[in-house]
């Protein structure tokens, strides 16, 4: 091998090194992908959907996270519904905040089918604890959540999902 050769091939080996330095450290500290299990999300996700998530947001009300199961070694893709302090009262599948009511009309399909216009939600009231969220899949129904298992810890959680990659006729940016 000549000595242009040797250079060349060093120059290419520093460039792919360099590069997969870059995706990891994007990939451990910035984004990941994640894949979605179960039917806890439906519609909003369906199981084997895949989606880009940032870990370098500040979580608020409604937006969808992945997070650290307090139950298994899974990972979860659930709805925040309360932060840190806020009063959650559900009567009758309506859904107040701190004494104000939300519309969510990412349950508007799950409502639709259920039988003779059952809630889907079941009432309740709590206040979230410093240090927690209180979350619900969009698929009330079907989904283990903060019902379930009771608040998360915000050190749980992994990351907001911002991309939906998976599939291909679905790409696009979450609201």
């Amino acid at each position: 091998m000549s000595k242009q050769s040797k250079k060349e091939l060093i120059s290419w080996l520093k460039s792919i090194l360099i590069a997969l330095v870059i995706v990891g450290v994007c990939r451990h500290y910035l984004i990941t992908p994640v894949t979605v299990k179960g039917e806890s999300m439906i519609p909003t996700f369906e199981d084997d959907n895949r989606v880009i998530i940032s870990k370098l947001t500040d979580i608020e009300a409604f937006d969808l996270i992945v997070f650290q199961s307090p139950i298994s070694a899974d990972k979860h893709i659930k709805r925040v519904i309360g932060l840190p302090g806020d009063e959650i009262k559900i009567k009758d599948d309506i859904l107040s905040i701190n004494g104000k009511i939300y519309k969510e009309p990412y349950l508007k399909q799950n409502k639709e089918n259920s039988l003779f216009n059952q809630p889907i939600t079941g009432d309740f009231e709590l206040e979230v604890p410093e240090g927690s969220f209180f979350v619900m899949g969009d698929n009330r129904l079907k989904s283990m959540d903060s019902r379930s298992y009771g608040v998360i810890s915000t050190a749980s959680v992994i990351g907001e999902v911002k991309m939906r990659i998976y599939p291909i006729a679905s790409i696009g940016w979450l609201d």
